[in-house]
């Protein structure tokens, strides 16, 4: 679950009159110096590596226990801070649910103040609060102008909401039935129930087997006090990473640092979750009524931390992660047809997280298409990828990379992922140079190490129809699905 209270105020004043004033230097910068007249031509920048921001990472420890990595930057006069607790489904602890509603439920109510008043007291000094709670983790972010005037009060506000809730009974009531309805609307979904379904089948017994949002059997079940006693736990100072970007020096950085997490519960970091079991391969099916079949493959991968992640990340961009271009794309779309979109990804988390194959094509063609689908996956495990795919993968990643650390917000989000994971501060450097250095056989043997196209788990969504051949091979297929995929 995800909410997210977006505000213009006095933040969005700042940030467009920040913008125009850097736009306007860097004219009078370019008109001075006469840079602005050397680009004659797109061509000027073939083969140039893209510029990308430096970034001065420091780190350092909280008094309590909690992991802060800090990137000063005043171009604008603004922060972001992120804090990111091991207090995601996985630590649900066997009540499903249970790590999303305490998050959700962090900004209804501290004392003194109702939602209305906190959502309110954001507002008014132009800041935004942000929260959301996925397997592995919960996060609490802060957006705020920089300003002591502003800062302060929306410091001492956010400090509230993560340190003392209160979880009021009314406010519990109406997320539970927001839950409740979002179970239902999930019946009318085939994906969602693929979904739903193909997880349990790669993780079994494992925390990651059940989705974050939990159960509609769990959620009524669940009581205040364990919202309490979960925020007790898991929110502990101990079992944060705090990541902060912006207009602010080192010791204002340490007292923003200190301030959180003082006000946190003290505590211990909790422990790591456990790696899951092989889980047997083969197909099930879902019957529902529709024109298509949704179609997911999957195995588990690895988690975040492994050595290959460079290899297997550029591996799958070739093979089906990178759009239009991919070995999926051209053959099950471009050639036959089959599906506006074809995508494949790792998932990669503290445990090992799934590698997942996903489309939807029409019903009649479900069968021809899953068996396209692994042979493609077969083929590129055999044979790897081509070199131009290779340099081609690499020209693309050299040029969307930098966009990661665009803005302040994309840098919070890197650095609160680097401090969960337990990364290097080195590792947006390293995983660039690692990528660029990878060589088409280092990637295949990645790929064939990782993944077994016989091992697949396998969950289809949509009706039983008879089956038709698929189309041959063409450059111009005559027939696209008859609806676009949701």
């Amino acid at each position: 679950m995800k909410t997210e209270h977006r505000r213009l105020g006095l933040l969005g004043l700042a940030l467009s009159t920040a913008l125009t004033l850097s736009a306007c230097s860097h004219v009078a910068n370019q008109a001075a110096t006469g840079e602005g007249a050397k680009l004659q031509s797109l061509a000027e920048l073939d083969d140039q590596a893209p510029s990308r921001r430096t970034l001065d990472i420091q780190t350092w420890h909280t008094e309590q226990g909690a992991k802060v990595l800090f990137v000063e930057a005043h171009e604008l006069p603004m922060f972001d801070l992120r804090l990111t607790f091991a207090a995601g489904s996985s630590q649900d602890g066997g009540v499903p649910g249970l790590a999303a509603l305490t998050n959700a439920m962090l900004n209804e109510g501290v004392p003194g103040k109702d939602v209305g008043a906190i959502a309110a007291g954001f507002e008014g000094l132009g800041a935004e609060f942000g929260n959301g709670a996925y397997r592995d983790m919960a996060v609490a972010s802060l957006r705020s102008l920089s300003a002591t005037e502003q800062r302060e009060p929306a410091l001492n506000l956010f400090a509230d909401v993560l340190g003392k809730p209160t979880f009021p009974a009314d406010s519990l009531a109406r997320i539970k039935n927001q839950l409740l309805a979002g179970f239902e609307y999930q019946k009318q979904n085939p994906g969602k129930l693929a979904s739903l379904e193909l997880f349990e089948r790669l993780y079994g017994q494992h925390p990651y087997a059940h989705s974050s949002d939990g159960t509609a059997k769990s959620i009524p079940a669940i009581t205040r006090q364990q919202l309490q006693a979960f925020h007790a736990r898991a929110y502990a100072a101990g079992n944060t990473v705090i990541a902060l970007v912006g207009d602010l020096t080192r010791a204002e950085a340490e007292a923003i640092a200190s301030q959180v997490s003082a006000a946190l519960p003290q505590g211990p970091a909790l422990a790591k979750i456990a790696q899951p079991q092989t889980p047997k391969p083969g197909t099930s099916h879902i019957e529902y009524p529709s024109n298509q079949t949704h179609l997911l493959l999957a195995q588990l991968g690895i988690d975040r931390r492994d050595p290959d992640y460079a290899a297997l990340y550029l591996g799958n961009q070739i093979f089906g992660g990178g759009g239009f271009g991919t070995r999926l794309m051209s053959e099950v779309r471009e050639k036959r047809g089959l599906t506006y979109g074809v995508y494949s990804g790792f998932s990669t988390m503290q445990a090992r997280g799934p590698f997942m194959i996903n489309l939807q094509t029409r019903a009649e063609l479900s069968e021809g298409t899953l068996v396209l689908v692994k042979k493609l996956l077969a083929d590129y495990l055999r044979d790897g990828p081509t070199q131009q795919e290779l340099e081609n993968a690499k020209r693309e990643l050299a040029g969307s990379f930098p966009l990661s650390t665009a803005s302040n917000a994309d840098i919070v989000g890197q650095l609160a992922s680097m401090g969960f994971y337990d990364l290097p501060l080195s590792y947006l450097d390293d995983f660039m140079s690692d990528v660029q250095n990878l060589t088409t056989e280092q990637v295949k043997a990645a790929m064939a190490k990782h993944l077994d196209p016989d091992a697949l788990v396998v969950v289809t969504a949509g009706p039983t129809v008879p089956q038709k051949e698929l189309p041959p091979p063409t450059e111009r297929p005559t027939e696209l699905p008859s609806t676009v995929p949701h």
